[in-house]
This record gives structure tokens, sequence and C-alpha cells, in this order.
């Protein structure tokens, strides 16, 4: 969906998009103005507005004209279930190739994913 080392305004609409999924913005409520994340995260105004115009584009937010930008019903499950596409693109294909590269079957690597999650228990 979007990467940390992209554009700023791609950075922005992740950050955003992290805070609706962590649910910092609940959906339905208001999220601060392309002015104030411009303000506080230090960059254009106009980068700012396409960030936050990104995620408007996806059905994330909406705009209320004159009142302000909206957190829409069911953005949590949207951005959750683009960020799991990303993470089976971005992540699992290539692991999953280079482990048939190496000739490590589906058990293997669920004994793998296990044991890493033993040592970090």
């Amino acid at each position: 969906m979007f990467v940390d080392e992209g554009p700023a305004f791609q950075r922005l609409a992740a950050r955003i998009a992290d805070e609706i999924v962590a649910g910092t913005y609940p959906e339905g409520t208001a999220v601060p103005s392309a002015t104030d994340f411009a303000v506080f995260h230090q960059m254009n105004p106009a980068t700012a507005s396409k960030g936050v115009n990104l995620l408007v584009e996806m059905g994330a937010l909406y705009k209320k004209r004159g009142i302000g930008m909206f957190v829409a019903d069911g953005a949590r499950d949207l951005l959750r279930s683009r960020r799991r596409e990303e993470f089976r693109k971005r992540y699992m294909e290539p692991l999953l190739r280079e482990a048939q590269v190496l000739g490590i079957d589906v058990a293997e690597l669920h004994h793998m994913i296990d044991e890493k999650q033993e040592d970090e228990s």
C-alpha cells in the first residue's frame, strides 16, 4: 500500500492509515486538516493535502464540505485488508519462492516460525 521510503505525501498517508488501523482515529470521527498535518509534520500544505487525498481516493476518509475530513465507515477493515494483501505480496511471495529454491517445505516453514515465536516468548 504505502512504503516508508516513498515521497512525503505517501509517508503521511501511511501514518494516517496506521493511526486509523490502530484506532487513534475511529470510524466516523474527524481527523486533523491537511493544514494541521502540514504544520505538525513540517511539510508543504500541498504535499499534506495530497497525502490526505490519497486516503480519500481509497475510501478511508471522506470530506464534509465546510466541516472537515472524517474517517469513513469500514475504513479500518479496508486498510487492514489492503495491508494484508501488501504483506502477502511484499513478504510471503518472496519468502515462499526462496523456500522453494532452498528445498524448504511448508511444514519446515511452520516449524521455523514456531521456533521464532517461542524464542520471543
